[in-house]
């Protein structure tokens, strides 16, 4: 039994931020219906590549993951009748348009709470709800850059610096938008009513500033880059190795800072006084020291010190990691109208003794379960044609 076993969602969203975060439900459980649009172009379900034999797209398989998906054209009068009696049994409603689309449509919150008093409500956007940035546009990069982060992230001589990970997206709006939806379950379980939940991808990110953001606000300096703890200006730092690689090095406690010192060959730092002194010194020596041997001879050299080094690893040589193997987080799950072709994806991170993460199938191509869930809803063959 899943922990959300007999929650229904349905699930307006495209990109990335909702999709990650009902796919997380859905591993939770939840039973999760997409609905989109036939025609409206979605980068991240046709980002390639295609799996061979099957009729999707690696992310649309992993993001689609344990769903149902739907197309509606939203403009039609009687695809806004099939979203209300929708609603009946899916009453738990996400979405991602910008403030006011859900209304016009006649699909937004105050329209089908008057359906079902009991529904909660998410709608995730760049800015929020209101405010003067309410009907901007923007991508991850846009929020990181608005939230004071990227000002402090990066090199002095390079400027700010990218991942090929959307922060904003994923570690702000989705799991924002999981904990939140969570905690209404929570809240109408308790009170019987349900609520609209406003989820911004730029407020998500603002805590992310985190101690040197708590500092700054309470009288400390700037956050600037290379000048914090955290970013560059101490140890705390990537070092290139021989062969190219990196290793990380996040000694910041005495005890880590010892060991470290260790690996390095220079014991005599072992107290930690000379970083209060030549601080510079010490991290140009580490540099340097780094590049004497490859990655993987200093992987071996720190297997067994306690001094929170570790290498920088690729994606393959981290899917075969022999603790995140043991962990779970590579399950093999099968793609649907396949001749039982699986695909590897990246897990879900919960952990629940009781009721742990469950990968039912991998996702459908868009809008397969449109005929079968139409008609279930009462609605015929050329109904369904003209509602799609």
């Amino acid at each position: 039994m899943g922990a959300l076993d007999g929650y229904r969602i349905l699930d307006f969203t495209t990109l990335l931020p909702g999709p990650y975060a009902t796919m997380t439900l859905a591993d939770m459980g939840a039973e999760v219906l997409k609905v989109s649009s036939k025609d409206k172009y979605d980068l991240v379900v046709n980002w390639p590549p295609v799996i061979e034999g099957a009729q999707v797209t690696g992310t649309q398989a992993w993001l689609g993951r344990g769903k149902k998906t739907i197309h509606l054209n939203l403009k039609k009068p009687k695809a806004v009748e099939a979203v209300k009696k929708l609603v009946l049994k899916y009453d738990i409603v996400v979405e991602q348009f910008r403030p006011g689309v859900m209304n016009k449509l006649g699909v937004g919150y105050d329209q089908l709470r008057e359906v079902n008093p009991r529904l909660i409500y998410c709608a995730i956007t760049g800015y929020g709800q209101d405010g003067p940035f309410a009907m901007r546009a923007g991508h991850d990069i846009n929020y990181l850059s608005r939230s004071g982060i990227a000002s402090s992230a990066g090199r002095r001589e390079g400027g700010p610096s990218l991942y090929n990970f959307q922060i904003a997206d994923v570690a702000g709006g989705s799991m924002n938008a999981v904990s939140s939806i969570l905690a209404a379950i929570i809240y109408r379980e308790r009170t019987g009513e349900g609520q609209f939940i406003d989820v911004s991808m730029q407020d998500s990110i603002i805590p992310f500033n985190s101690m040197d953001g708590a500092a700054y606000f309470a009288g400390g300096p700037m956050p600037a880059r290379e000048n914090g703890l955290l970013n560059g200006g101490g140890i705390y730092d990537f070092y290139e190795t021989a062969d190219g690689k990196y290793m990380s090095v996040g000694s910041l406690e005495p005890k880590f800072f010892a060991a470290l010192c260790d690996g390095m060959g220079h014991p005599e730092w072992r107290d930690g006084k000379i970083l209060r002194t030549e601080p510079e010194m010490v991290k140009e020596v580490f540099r340097s020291v780094f590049k004497t041997r490859t990655r993987d001879e200093w992987t071996e050299v720190f297997r067994d010190l306690d001094a929170c080094v570790e290498p920088v690893m690729d994606l393959e040589e981290v899917s075969n990691d022999e603790h995140l193997v043991r962990r779970g987080m590579w399950p093999e799950v099968e793609v649907p109208l396949t001749d039982h072709i699986s695909v590897r994806q990246m897990g879900c991170p919960m952990h629940l003794s009781k009721c742990p993460p469950a990968y039912r199938h991998a996702g459908y191509p868009e809008g397969f379960h449109t005929e079968e869930i139409l008609s279930s809803l009462g609605y015929s063959q050329e109904e369904i044609k003209e509602l799609i």
